[in-house]
C-alpha cells in the first residue's frame, strides 16, 4: 500500500459480515413450507452476492421474467426481514482488523447494494453504525454498484478524496465500482465470490486471502 490511504471502505455481506446463514435460512424456509427438501448451504452461499434474485434462483430455479419470480422474491425478502440477525455476525477475523484501523486513526465505512430497510437493522444490531464513518446502502444514491456513485458518495461523506480510499469487496462488481471511482481495490477471498469470473481475474489491485491480509497491505501488520 501507499501511505496515501486515509479511508477503508467495505462491502457488507461476505466482506465485513457473514449474513449467508440467515439469507440461506430464508430461502430454505420457503422450500420447507412447500414440502421441498432444503438446498445444501454450500450451494446457496455463493449466491448471496446476487441478492434476492440469486437466492430465489438457487432455491427455485426461477429468474426475473418468470411468472412466479416476483411473488417468490417478495416472500423471500419478507422472510429475510423477519430474521435478519438470527445467525448473522461480523466475520470473527474482521473484529481485530476494525480495531486496528481505529487505533491507527484510519476511518472506515460501508458501501453495500443491500437496501436501507435491511442494512440499517443489521448494522445497528451488530454495533457497527456508530463506528462507521459512512454508510451507503443500495438505495442511498441513484445508482448501485458496479456504478461508482455509491463509492464516490461515501468518499464525499468522509471528506476523503477517492484516490485516498481503498475499497474491499467479495464480488466482481465491487472491483468494477472501485476502479471506476478511482479507488484502490482489494478482492476479499473469504467472501461469497459468486459463480462468475475467478477472483484473480477481477482486476483488483490485490487479492487478500483473509481479513488480516488487509492490515498487511496497509502496512499495519
Amino acid at each position: 500500500m501507499t501511505a496515501s490511504i486515509r479511508c477503508v471502505l467495505f462491502d457488507l455481506d461476505g466482506t465485513l459480515i457473514d449474513s449467508a446463514p440467515d439469507l440461506a435460512g430464508a430461502a430454505n424456509a420457503m422450500r420447507v413450507a412447500r414440502g421441498l427438501p432444503e438446498v445444501p448451504y454450500d450451494r446457496l452461499r455463493p449466491m448471496v452476492g446476487a441478492g434476492a434474485r440469486g437466492m430465489v434462483g438457487a432455491a427455485f430455479g426461477t429468474a426475473p421474467g418468470d411468472a412466479d419470480f416476483e411473488a417468490l422474491r417478495d416472500e423471500f425478502l419478507q422472510r429475510y426481514a423477519d430474521g435478519l440477525l438470527q445467525r448473522t455476525a461480523v466475520f470473527e477475523a474482521m473484529v481485530p482488523v476494525l480495531q486496528a484501523l481505529e487505533r491507527a486513526a484510519l476511518c472506515w465505512g460501508i458501501v453495500t447494494n443491500k437496501h436501507e430497510r435491511f442494512t440499517l437493522p443489521v448494522v445497528q444490531g451488530l454495533g457497527l453504525q456508530e463506528r462507521a464513518a459512512a454508510l451507503i446502502c443500495g438505495d442511498t444514491t441513484a445508482h448501485a454498484k458496479p456504478h461508482p456513485e455509491p463509492l464516490l458518495e461515501a468518499a464525499r461523506r468522509v471528506g476523503v478524496a477517492p484516490q485516498a480510499c481503498v475499497y474491499v469487496g467479495d464480488d466482481l462488481r465491487d472491483v468494477q465500482a472501485g476502479r471506476a471511482a478511482g479507488m484502490a481495490t482489494l478482492a476479499a477471498a473469504w467472501g461469497y465470490l459468486g459463480e462468475r469470473e475467478p477472483i484473480h481475474e477481477w482486476g483488483a489491485d490485490a487479492v487478500i486471502e483473509n481479513p488480516p491480509g488487509l492490515l498487511k497491505w496497509l502496512g499495519l501488520a
